[in-house]
């Protein structure tokens, strides 16, 4: 099927960067798309086809609207598209004005996972995000966090982060505890500045709305109407697990991030994330979200990097015994009489 789509100069956004963004609608739905003095052809599938002219008729129904849709944001919100028949942009945006109501900007999953984390969190509660870093675990987190709190659906956000990777006790380190835990969790406030205004974030935190809590100080609470994070949660214990697990109240929900290749503990198998993946899953209520590389959100090198780790990791597990190791065990084997 072809068909002649005409464009004027406001739709010219959407083609995106170097045009990145009719490529992708042209790998994706197995498209062509040509240029012509008075507009665009697109040929293919018939039903590829319409989902291209609908792009387009939503893109400009939002932009008529008010809705300007930035590079980063409109190509993330593409790829659901182009992935899900069921998926358009008007309804992404729908959504997305309904999850960010109050806040200074609207928060998008940018990959059928963050689609699959977000709907999991408004529909458990417990939720548990693992992967790599830079897909969006704990910034979607926050962002849910923050939506839940404007909402009223909570009246306190509470953010917890195990302080391990200085090496350092936090009873050794300078300051008080709030100078001493902040750090650790300035991933959290980063995200929490970026949604709301930062006058509004800091009364919050004031008057304790927001929460900061060293994992640590978590044991004995009970913590009720409240929206708790716990983030890099594969820096915990088995013991500590458990520990937070079993602090959740009435109408409280927990989002539990973390990535299993990034441990610090002395012990890496003792991981309390680890554990929690066994022993929870399938546990009604409690949702378990996998991010892969492909969901990576930040600069197009972090994807590639965590490949090529993750293509080392792999050859290293399957490379022959080094040449000490050899002589080492030639040298215990038992000589012959």
């Amino acid at each position: 099927m072809k068909k002649a789509l005409e464009i004027t100069p406001n739709l010219e956004p959407l083609f995106g960067t170097r045009d990145e963004n009719l490529r992708l609608m042209e790998d994706v739905l197995h498209v062509r798309i040509d240029f012509q003095s008075d507009g665009l052809v697109v040929q293919g599938p018939e039903e590829s086809v319409e989902r291209v002219e609908r792009i387009f008729a939503d893109f400009e129904a939002l932009r008529r609207a008010g809705v300007n849709l930035h590079n980063g944001e409109l190509n993330g919100m593409l790829r659901l598209v182009t992935a899900d028949p069921s998926i358009t942009l008007r309804s992404l945006v729908d959504a997305g004005k309904q999850r960010s109501a109050g806040a200074k900007r609207m928060v998008q999953p940018r990959s059928l996972n963050q689609r699959r984390y977000v709907e999991s969190i408004e529909q458990s509660d417990m939720v548990f995000g693992i992967g790599p870093a830079g897909t969006g675990k704990t910034y979607l987190a926050v962002a849910m966090a923050a939506s839940a709190l404007l909402a009223k659906k909570v009246s306190r956000i509470i953010l917890v982060r195990p302080a391990v990777e200085a090496g350092e006790r936090l009873g050794f380190l300078p300051g008080s505890l709030q100078e001493k835990v902040d750090p650790y969790l300035r991933p959290l406030y980063d995200a929490l500045y970026d949604l709301l205004e930062p006058e509004r974030v800091d009364k919050m935190l004031e008057r304790n709305i927001i929460e900061i809590a060293p994992l640590a100080f978590m044991r004995g609470r009970t913590l009720n109407d409240a929206f708790i994070i716990m983030d890099e949660a594969q820096n915990t214990t088995s013991e500590q697990m458990k520990m937070f697990l079993t602090r959740l109240g009435n109408n409280a929900k927990a989002v539990i991030t973390g990535d299993i290749t990034q441990i610090d503990l002395p012990n890496p198998r003792r991981s309390g994330l680890i554990e929690a993946m066994s022993v929870l899953q399938g546990v009604d209520g409690i949702g378990f979200v996998h991010f892969e590389d492909g969901d990576v959100v930040r600069h197009h090198l972090v994807q590639r990097i965590i490949r090529a780790y993750d293509s080392f990791g792999r050859n290293q597990q399957e490379l022959p015994l080094s040449l000490d190791e050899d002589a080492a065990k030639a040298k215990s084997a038992p000589k012959p009489q």
